[in-house]
């Protein structure tokens, strides 16, 4: 078998010939191998392909002159694989008449090192006839779900992965097209007479990656469709700057929502990209989230509702109970324990009590945050990014800039005047600038973590703390310590080092007047005063506001 990794492979002349080709898509946890071999700086993609070959017994590799990242895969698999058939097809950048010569020679210089190697040769004539089959099964593109109520959304950018693309199928979307480096399908019509020539010249014509020179008319493509679709989700894979920057480019000029998301092409990215996609669609607000679970109760001010929003997050679980008035009628927040659906069990019971109702007084009941998925007692579940947005607005309808600081993320959410989410960032990745990374530094100080706030506001040395790793971090901190610095100031530079990387992700969305705070960190004055003089405002700080996901949860039930 054949392994490749680029459309503008010409695969369909070794399938000619009998001899099995793959798409190269990568399943791994983990890069113990190819961090061994290469730099851990190096695309991730290519790390997995990597690993994916070293597992896998491939004939050969063909590899293309796309970046430098897949040129150094080249260098290691020819050290590690000498004896099998691996080549670097050279894709000129420029389509005209004269690099499309070049292609078709680069192509035929590969064969007759293949033919050296495997004593298999092709035939142009059944290249020819295997192109025309119109039953030919090569790469396909991606169909439309076809899904009633659903958002039509374009997928662009960098690869996808075959267990992404399919998790995006799954949920409440029709993919209208996909644009990412592999999606489109690979059809193609040949001039009998010049039969190579006509071969490169359809590869290099196909939908330009980035590399190409014709990159720049990506965007006229896309405009096809504008009326066809709702938003646009785009994909790029960790340290390719190349995707990252059309983004960027696509967000100022497209009229239209784009969502991206950035994978290191691990199984771990699921989760987080489905938060993603999940919360995009909701304030694309298309699809039917909640359905009628009122038991045929009409809302009116003669007829009792409960309704019970449940917050399930890493580091608390909270729970609001609202009437059919939308006023709430109690709250609670309790800490997560190992199991969040045996959190939730407990919250259900305290809370219900505390409102001296009973379970049968409820009418729905909607799930957001991280644990949402395991309350089994939910009728819906949403997004903790929507569910931030509408329990915001709920109190304070002036608000347009969420920073939401949890146990294990931070999140900026922008709200537009209607309340309605309308751009989000999250920061999932790393334990730095969260309610955990506080918790570490703490205890490092040997202080409770509600005394961190305060004592941080009574500093004298304005101290900076660098790194914002959570690890390095601690021994920065240990290391003042034991320069006998006094613990006020050191949690001072913690704060201010947690402003700052909110600050960044505020950024990102855009700096809009009208700010909020909400999670366990706003109960940190030192935290709340530290954002408040990067941002040059005052932060709106609820009463309680670690229960603004559950209320907005709860809000979803109307």
């Amino acid at each position: 078998m054949i392994g490749y990794v680029c459309k503008y492979t010409p695969i369909e002349i070794f399938e000619s010939m009998g001899i099995p080709t793959c798409r190269i898509e990568p399943d791994v946890t983990n890069f113990d191998q190819a961090d061994a071999f290469m730099h851990p700086n190096i695309c991730s993609f290519t790390k997995g392909v990597l690993e994916d070959v070293m597992a896998k017994d491939y004939e050969g590799i063909i590899l293309t002159t796309c970046c430098d990242s897949i040129r150094r895969l080249y260098d290691v698999l020819k050290v590690q694989f000498p004896d099998k058939f691996i080549y670097l097809l050279d894709v000129p950048r420029k389509v005209n008449e004269f690099s499309i010569g070049l292609y078709e020679k680069q192509i035929k210089d590969m064969l007759e090192v293949y033919t050296t190697y495997s004593n298999q040769s092709y035939q142009e004539k059944q290249v020819y006839e295997y192109i025309m089959n119109p039953t030919k099964a090569s790469d396909t593109k991606t169909s439309a779900n076809s899904k009633d109520n659903a958002v039509n959304i374009g997928l662009m950018g960098a690869r996808l992965s075959k267990g992404t693309v399919d998790l995006l199928q799954r949920s409440n979307i029709n993919i209208i097209y996909n644009v990412t480096c592999t999606g489109l399908q690979r059809q193609y019509k040949l001039n009998s007479n010049r039969i190579l020539y006509s071969y490169a010249d359809e590869l290099l014509k196909q939908f330009p990656c980035m590399r190409m020179e014709d990159a720049k008319n990506r965007k006229e493509y896309v405009e096809k469709y504008r009326n066809q679709i709702n938003g646009i989700i785009y994909h790029t894979v960790k340290f390719c700057d190349n995707y990252s920057y059309e983004y960027a480019y696509f967000k100022d000029v497209m009229q239209l929502p784009i969502l991206k998301i950035e994978t290191d092409y691990t199984r771990q990215c699921a989760g987080q990209i489905k938060t993603r996609v999940e919360a995009f669609v909701e304030s694309l607000e298309v699809s039917n989230h909640i359905e009628n679970r009122r038991k045929q109760k009409k809302q009116s001010g003669d007829v009792k509702m409960f309704v019970l929003g449940i917050d399930s997050g890493s580091t608390s679980t909270n729970a609001v109970i609202l009437n059919e008035k939308k006023e709430m009628v109690a709250h609670e927040v309790l800490r997560t324990g190992p199991k969040s659906g045996e959190s939730a069990e407990r919250i259900l019971e305290q809370i219900l009590e505390k409102a001296n109702l009973k379970r049968e007084d409820i009418d729905t009941i909607v799930s957001t945050g991280y644990g949402r998925v395991s309350i089994p007692f939910a009728d819906e579940n949403v997004t903790e990014i929507s569910c931030h947005g509408k329990g915001a607005n709920y109190l304070n309808p002036n608000v347009r800039t969420i920073l939401d600081i949890g146990g294990q993320d931070s999140k900026v959410i922008k709200l537009n005047e209607a309340g309605e989410v309308v751009d989000f960032v999250m920061n999932d990745k790393c334990a730095a600038g969260t309610g955990r990374f506080l918790e570490m530094m703490a205890k490092t100080l040997e202080l409770d973590i509600s005394e961190l706030g305060p004592i941080s506001l009574n500093w004298k040395e304005d101290i900076d703390i660098s790194s914002m790793c959570s690890v390095f971090a601690e021994s920065e901190v240990i290391s003042l310590i034991a320069l006998n610095k006094e613990k006020g100031d050191i949690a001072h530079g913690l704060h201010k080092s947690i402003a700052a990387k909110s600050y960044s992700l505020m950024r990102r969305v855009g700096l809009k007047s009208g700010y909020m705070m909400t999670g366990g960190v706003a109960k940190n004055p030192g935290v709340v005063k530290a954002v408040e003089e990067r941002i040059g405002e005052k932060l709106y700080i609820s009463e309680e506001p670690e229960i603004v996901g559950a209320l907005g949860a709860a809000l979803f039930a109307f």
